[in-house]
């Protein structure tokens, strides 16, 4: 019985958290129990228990409006960027509740970011 593996105790914030990114659109219950070296199994118990599993909203949230700041810093490099000098690509900052931040620099995907952030907030 040497290679007998013990027996991990996960709280129940850590479920919630696995299960939320279980939860994400375009990830996968098997990717999640890899990052945490488990079965999936145990992933989909946890999702079927109503402590754990995200909320699931069932309408669409009422579209709204977002304040949006541009800095000078962006504006100067924006007239580089168009004038053919510095690198090419985007810089977008999203500040969300709590004081956290989302940054995205150069070439990324929006429709990468879109699904991250409401993995996120969900």
């Amino acid at each position: 019985m040497a290679g007998r593996r013990k027996k991990r105790f996960w709280s129940d914030d850590e479920k919630r958290s696995i299960c939320l990114q279980a939860a994400v659109p375009g990830i996968s219950v098997a990717q999640v129990a890899r990052r945490y070296a488990m079965n999936a199994n145990l992933i989909f118990k946890w999702l079927k228990d109503p402590r754990f599993a995200p909320e699931v909203v069932e309408a669409e949230a009422e579209p709204a409006f977002l304040p949006v700041e541009i800095s000078p810093a962006v504006l100067h490099r924006e007239a580089v960027e168009t004038s053919g000098f510095g690198p090419p690509g985007g810089r977008i900052e999203i500040e969300l509740a709590g004081g956290h931040r989302i940054s995205a620099e150069g070439g990324f995907d929006p429709d990468v970011l879109a699904r991250v952030l409401k993995g996120l907030m969900s």
